[in-house]
This record gives C-alpha cells, structure tokens and sequence, in this order.
C-alpha cells in the first residue's frame, strides 16, 4: 500500500471525469480536447493541495480503453491515477478508501450518486462537484485579498526607507527563503 509514508492527514480523491462533466469551464474545455480539460483540473487541484494542505489523487477512468494496465504519475504534487481496463474510477476509489478509510480522513469529489453512497458506506465524506468548485474559488477570493493586503502593506513599509535600507533588506529576505 503505497500511499502511507506521506505526512497528510486528509486524503481527497477526485473522480477526475465526473467533474470535468460538471464545472461549465472545464465542459467546454473538453469539447474541444479532453486532454486539456484534464490538464486544467490537475493544474487547479494542484494550487488547491498546495494552498489546502491536502492530499489530492485525481482518478480518471479508463476502464473502457482495451488493453489499459492502469497507471499512476505524479503531476506538480498530485496523485493521478488512470484506472486499468474494466475498473471504474468509483471501483479504484472503492479499494482505496477500504485501505486508508478508517485510517485517514478521506473525502471524495463526486456528484455521482451510486458512488457517493459507497463512499459513506466505506467511512468517507462526500462532496459535490459543485461544492469543490466553490471550496476552491473561495481559497482564490482569500489568497487574492491576501496578495493586495501584502502589497500595500510592502508599499507603507518601504514608503519610508532608504535605498540601502531596502537593499539590506530584500538581501535579507532573500537569504532567509
């Protein structure tokens, strides 16, 4: 069981396809390339681990792709795992949870409601595809106040300094990074 030796107490598995299909922009992403809606969602989860601290693994389906081993890449951080030939993402979602359900605090990002159900069964929360999408522009909204708070409070402090104060001190921060 290769997922235990990392430090995150929150799992949160995302069935990759299923909210491709929901969020607006990533449906017509993929409309004109499926490859880069996916793209799209790892680069966004990717923010989101990093800002949420959470362990992330996106799951996309590929149980009808003849002759798929599955596999497993590590993208910017994220787990993305394709699932082999006649496993559904709910299935390696399923197998998964029963490893680390009662271990971990797992949640899984689905708006499927046969998967959501399983989920619950097997000691994990659910939460919508919806519901993701508004986590994740919220933490944008706050680390978008954080930025202009940062900013202006960069501008009132160096208002006052001189050159070579302000030079000791970006080479101070720099070094301390």
């Amino acid at each position: 069981m290769g997922m235990k030796k990392n430090s995150y107490n929150e799992y949160l598995f995302v069935d990759g396809y299923n909210i491709i299909n929901s969020w607006d922009n990533l449906r017509e992403l993929s409309k004109l390339s499926l490859e880069v809606a996916r793209e799209e969602l790892i680069e966004i989860m990717a923010e989101y681990q990093h800002f949420a601290d959470i362990k992330v693994v996106i799951v996309f389906d590929a149980h009808m792709v003849r002759g798929n081993s599955g596999k497993k890449e590590v993208i910017k951080g994220v787990d993305v795992i394709y699932t082999k030939e006649k496993e559904t993402a709910d299935q390696y979602i399923e197998k998964i949870l029963d490893e680390i359900g009662r271990v971990k605090s797992v949640k899984v990002a689905t708006s499927d409601w046969m998967e959501q159900q399983i989920v619950l069964g097997r000691g994990g929360t659910r939460i919508s595809a919806r519901e993701l999408e508004v986590q994740i522009d919220n933490m944008k909204r706050i680390l978008s106040r954080k930025k202009k708070r940062e900013k202006v409070k960069n501008q009132l402090l160096l208002g006052g300094l001189d050159e070579e104060t302000i030079m000791k001190l970006s080479k101070f921060t720099k070094k301390n990074k």
